[in-house]
């Protein structure tokens, strides 16, 4: 009798491990179907906005500031929208919408719900290209012009998910509108007023920034202004203010560290390799840009296809990554405003003048030797440097932020990514290096590469970089926070 239950009892627990085991293939099978990578829809309304910020540097030039609003609002809006078909999530902005029964968290639903709710945010902000996205909207089989605003339907919820993100950040201080006083009808126009203390053909306190003139490429000059001064005044989404992080005062001209970092400057620069050139051109961006928040999309897009990310993760990872790098500009530019402090440059051409130095002669011409006053950051002379003050650097800040949540969300600083281009093809095409492969091995490095370049190719003393990698991370444990709270996840301290 005893072994007949035996029996019995091993039969009965081969039966619960098979039925066990056809329910996990089923999940298995269920995970495997959804799309996945590069085919989720978070994905590809992430690949549109990359194409849409590119097209928006050829059509008003770089404008990082902007744009990193543009992309940030555009993904809080996709993840409010969202977040009504999510066990635990709270949106940013989208109010008394109430989160929809658990039978209606359907991979359906949340495609329908994020795709109106980006096509909304995106034809807002990125207005010159709407075009583009109603032709995306019926390609993906949507009604471009459906604007319901029913609560109860996935369409009604991703339109009141922009319009919501659209009404709360009217008036933010970015000035999209010109609502501003004295803004004339220009969007975007500065308020502040801002003067720089050093005209273009006179310094008169070398430790501010001087504006300088480029090449328009058809044998004339022009002097671009200083590129939204008053960014540092815009509203965050997670930090309380752009002046949360402010760094600490720069090196000023009379101090050893300034001396000794200009130097610095003049002889990374004199000793460029392909590699170090094809670094410097790599993080400048180049032709068709999407500038800094854009760059580190594409790459948080790499960690996507990497690890096959389905739509829920994508929302999210590109939702933390976005105002992770829109916040980073605000207190970059509240800390660059602060200071206002001078770019090599004009520190280069203060400290060495009419002095002989060894340093890159321009394109073609190699490492030589020059006077200090003709020396160039290694950029083509029709973007000689970036239009607004240096310290803190935008690329060190920016790029320590975006890798460091990406290294908190992974749960790993392992990246893997890599890019390859010839050295000198967007500063000297005529005198073209070798073909290099760039290769990231971690978040971190990425980071610090990002930085260093802007060092080596002239852009920035040391400090500018050093003290914006620390800002880029504090900012993104502010926002790491903040990510949390609004996933439901409140074991984050």
């Amino acid at each position: 009798m005893i072994k007949l239950y035996k029996l019995l009892f091993k039969v009965l627990l081969f039966n619960a491990l098979i039925s066990s085991l056809h329910a996990q293939t089923k999940l298995d099978k269920n995970k495997i179907s959804e799309p996945a990578g590069i085919n989720n829809m978070a994905y590809k309304w992430g690949t549109m906005a990359i194409t849409a910020t590119a097209n928006d540097t050829d059509k008003f030039r770089p404008r990082p500031t902007v744009t990193s609003r543009m992309l940030g609002l555009t993904f809080v809006a996709i993840f409010d929208a969202w977040s009504r078909y999510d066990e635990k999530a709270i949106p940013v902005y989208l109010k008394d919408v109430k989160r929809r029964p658990h039978k209606e968290h359907t991979l359906k639903n949340k495609e329908i719900a994020i795709s109106y709710a980006a096509y909304g945010a995106l034809c807002e902000y990125y207005y010159s290209d709407k075009a583009l996205f109603t032709s995306y909207m019926k390609e993906l089989g949507l009604d471009p012009a459906n604007k319901s605003l029913d609560p109860n339907t996935p369409e009604g919820i991703g339109n009141l998910a922009a319009r919501d993100v659209i009404a709360a950040r009217r008036g933010d201080g970015a000035n999209q509108y010109a609502e501003e006083e004295d803004s004339n009808g220009v969007f975007y126009c500065d308020y502040t007023k801002y003067t720089p203390l050093n005209p273009i053909d006179k310094v008169n306190d070398i430790n501010h920034w001087q504006p300088k003139n480029f090449s328009d490429g058809k044998g004339g000059k022009f002097c671009p202004p200083c590129l939204t001064p008053f960014w540092g005044k815009v509203k965050p989404v997670g930090l309380q203010s752009g002046s949360q992080f402010r760094a600490a005062p720069p090196p000023l001209v009379g101090s050893e560290q300034m001396k000794k970092e200009v130097d610095e400057v003049i002889t990374l620069q004199a000793n460029l390799t392909d590699e170090n050139k094809a670094l410097v051109e790599f993080m400048r961006d180049g032709p068709k840009s999407v500038q800094q928040a854009g760059h580190w999309l594409k790459f948080a897009q790499e960690v996507s296809v990497r690890d096959n990310h389905t739509l829920d993760e994508d929302v999210k990872m590109y939702f933390l990554n976005q105002i992770t790098a829109m916040d980073c500009f605000i207190a970059c530019w509240d800390t660059k405003m602060f200071y206002d402090s001078s770019r090599p440059y004009a520190l280069v051409h203060y400290y060495y003048g009419n002095k002989p130095i060894t340093a890159w002669g321009g394109p073609g011409k190699g490492t030589m030797e020059i006077e200090g006053e003709e020396w160039t950051p290694y950029s083509p002379d029709t973007f000689v440097c970036p239009p607004f003050p240096s310290y803190v650097s935008g690329h060190s800040t920016i790029s320590a932020g975006c890798a460091e949540v990406l290294k908190l969300w992974t749960g790993s600083d392992t990246f893997g990514a890599s890019a390859e281009l010839v050295a000198g093809a967007m500063t000297e095409p005529n005198n073209l290096g070798k073909r290099v492969t760039l290769k990231f091995n971690t978040f971190t490095e990425t980071a610090n590469m990002a930085g260093i370049s802007r060092v080596m190719g002239g852009y920035h003393i040391q400090a500018d970089n050093v003290e914006g990698l620390k800002l880029g991370r504090k900012v993104a444990h502010a926002e790491w926070k903040f990510y949390n709270e609004h996933i439901g996840n409140n074991t984050i301290k």
